[in-house]
């Protein structure tokens, strides 16, 4: 299902104050938050140390600091939404205490959106190795069967945006979680973003056959945009991932999906993607334009934002760059040349909505 034209230019505003800032179109750089892991962390090499000091001296500058949390929208998706915080050395922590249930961030939280661990439910972290290992307290297991997927998914992805972690365990009054306590989903081994969010296995008949893909599609209303990481299946026999997700954006979320695409099924890639020293150059027919016509080298910011978050999530990267039939002559809903390449933004859905 894709957005119209005209819609996609009514969204310019809320666009421009969540996403358009610093240089390129998003600004920021790719990469994990580099913050002050929990004091509950134990240390096992100098960097860790260094990394701690570091964000300790940083958080003295300010009172708050902007996190991402994946919390749950109206329609049941995760999604990041980027809050400040109060500065703390106990971050990690901190992040998923805000993701309790009438917890200190409810009324701070935008329209739709709920936090997905259990009311009540106490946390420590422990850090050893980039392993978050999570300990809740028993009210942990009171949450719906339906949430079991999204407190996986909210946990970690929160917890990974971290320079410190890279994946988590679960514990609940100290004993390792082997399986999920409500629908006894099965935990081998740590969680990773590897893992998926908001996975979509619609019409895959053999999902041994597949791979995962993560895209991010559009959720919300009109004004009030944000966006939204889907982990869709697509066949092995797909050798450039590049391609199988501007394909996957061209294709849409599905119909009956609450989540839309600004790309138009038209839109086609004329040569192979082209990367080097973590830049990928694409080549669109005429197709990308926001206009019908194709006279205005005009593209939609919601397009640009959404191709450029999905292509940074694999690995090596970094930016962006945009030709039509080779040409570099474009420019953005608000006249700013593509000529340079857009790099991911340092934080996502950003603002209050």
């Amino acid at each position: 299902m894709s957005k119209n034209k005209k819609l996609t230019i009514l969204s310019t505003a809320f666009v421009s104050t969540v996403m358009l800032s610093g240089c390129g179109l998003f600004g920021g750089e790719k990469g994990k938050e580099n913050v002050d892991p929990p004091q509950e962390t134990t240390y096992t090499d100098n960097a860790a140390e260094e990394t701690a000091a570091k964000a300790g001296e940083e958080a003295t500058a300010t009172d708050s600091m902007p996190i991402e949390l994946y919390l749950v929208d109206k329609d049941g998706f995760v999604v990041p939404q980027t809050l400040n915080i109060p500065k703390t050395n106990s971050v990690a922590k901190e992040s998923l205490e805000y993701l309790v249930k009438d917890g200190p961030v409810t009324e701070m939280l935008p329209n739709g959106f709920q936090g997905v661990l259990p009311a009540g439910t106490n946390i420590s972290v422990n850090i050893k190795d980039k392993v978050a290992t999570v300990d809740f307290s028993k009210d942990f297991n009171e949450y719906e069967a339906s949430d079991e997927s999204k407190i996986m998914q909210s946990v970690t992805w929160t917890l990974t945006q971290f320079d410190t972690i890279d994946s988590v365990k679960l514990q609940v009054n100290g004993k390792e979680l082997k399986e999920m306590p409500v629908a006894k989903t099965p935990i081998q081994g740590a969680l990773t973003r590897a893992d998926g969010i908001n996975i979509d296995t619609k019409d895959i008949a053999d999902i041994t056959n597949t791979k995962p893909l993560t895209v991010y599609y559009v959720g919300g209303e009109t004004g009030e945009y944000y966006y939204v990481p889907v982990t869709k299946r697509v066949n092995n026999s797909e050798e450039n991932n590049i391609a199988a997700a501007v394909g996957a954006l061209a294709e849409g979320p599905g119909t009956g999906s609450a989540l839309a695409t600004f790309m138009e099924q038209d839109v086609a890639l004329l040569d192979d993607p082209v990367v080097a020293d973590g830049k990928v150059t694409l080549n669109f027919n005429e197709s990308i334009f926001n206009s019908a016509d194709g006279e205005e080298k005009t593209v939609s910011d919601d397009l640009l934002n959404s191709l450029v978050l999905s292509l940074t999530e694999q690995e090596g990267i970094e930016s962006v760059a945009i030709t039509v039939n080779g040409e570099q002559d474009l420019v953005n809903e608000e006249g700013k040349s593509l000529a340079e390449p857009v790099s991911r933004p340092e934080k996502v859905n950003t603002g209050s909505f």
